[in-house]
C-alpha cells in the first residue's frame, strides 16, 4: 500500500501573508513542519501547493526531500486528488503547512491504529489545535471529489467525508490521555500565534523536531 504524507501550503494567507516562510528555528514554519513529518513512516513526502506559491515554496520542498505538486488555489480537495493520481497513492496522511508543531507521535499512532481498523477517515480529537493530522483513504477522497459541491467541502478537503457518515467509515477518536489539551493552540494563523510558537521554539528547540509531550507540558505551564 502506497502511503504518502501530503502537506498543503501556500503563500496567500490573508491574516498572516507569507506565513509559510516566516523564520522559525533557523529555517521556516513550513520547513519545521516538513522536518517533523519526514519522521513519520510513509512511502512518499509531497508538498501540495498552488501555482502562485510554487516558485517561492519549491526551494523548501527540495531541501526537505518533498516532491512538489501544483494544483488549484481554492479547490484543495482537487489538489489532493491530483496528488493521488500522479503518485499512485492509496492512503493520504494530510497535514497543513501552518502547523510547525504537528505531532509525529500522533501521526504514527494513527497509522498504527489503521492496522486494526481500516477506516475511510481517521483523526484524533482533543489535542492542541495544530498538532493533528488526518488519515484518509485515496478512494474516499476521490469519491468526495466527484460528489462534493459546496466550496467549503472542497477548500477544507475532508468536511464531505465526516459530514456523510452514512457513506464513509469515520474514526474520530479521542487522542491518548497524555496528548489531551483541547484548549491548547500551536497553529500559526495570526501574528499572536506566531509569537507564541516563537516562544515555544525559544524554550524547547535544540535543532531537531520538538516532542509533542514537551510542548504540551510547556502549554500547561510547566518549565521546560
Amino acid at each position: 500500500m502506497m502511503t504518502a504524507v501530503v502537506l498543503q501550503a501556500r503563500m496567500g494567507s490573508t491574516r498572516l501573508p507569507g506565513k509559510a516562510l516566516l523564520p522559525l528555528g533557523g529555517s521556516s514554519i513550513l520547513e519545521q513542519a516538513m522536518a517533523t513529518l519526514a519522521l513519520v513512516p510513509a512511502n512518499a513526502l509531497i508538498l501540495a501547493t498552488d501555482h502562485a506559491s510554487a516558485l517561492a515554496l519549491a526551494p523548501a520542498a527540495e531541501r526537505q526531500g518533498f516532491q512538489l505538486l501544483v494544483g488549484p488555489t481554492e479547490d484543495v480537495l482537487a489538489r489532493y486528488c491530483q496528488a493521488i493520481r500522479r503518485f499512485g497513492i492509496d492512503l493520504v496522511l494530510r497535514a497543513t503547512g501552518d502547523n510547525p508543531l504537528v505531532s509525529r507521535e500522533l501521526a504514527t499512532l494513527l497509522l498504527e491504529r489503521r492496522s486494526s481498523r481500516a477506516s475511510d477517515y481517521a483523526g484524533f480529537l482533543g489535542m492542541p489545535v495544530g498538532m493533528g493530522v488526518e488519515l484518509i483513504s485515496a478512494a474516499a477522497l476521490l469519491r468526495a471529489e466527484s460528489e462534493a459541491k459546496a466550496m467549503p467541502e472542497r477548500e477544507h478537503v475532508c468536511p464531505y467525508l465526516y459530514g456523510h457518515p452514512e457513506l464513509f467509515d469515520i474514526d474520530r477518536s479521542e487522542a491518548p490521555p497524555p496528548y489531551l489539551l483541547g484548549e491548547g493552540r500551536v497553529t500559526v494563523d495570526t501574528e499572536a500565534d506566531y509569537e507564541a510558537v516563537l516562544k515555544i521554539y525559544g524554550a524547547l528547540y535544540a535543532g531537531s523536531p520538538i516532542s509533542s509531550l514537551a510542548v504540551i507540558s510547556m502549554l500547561k505551564g510547566h518549565r521546560p
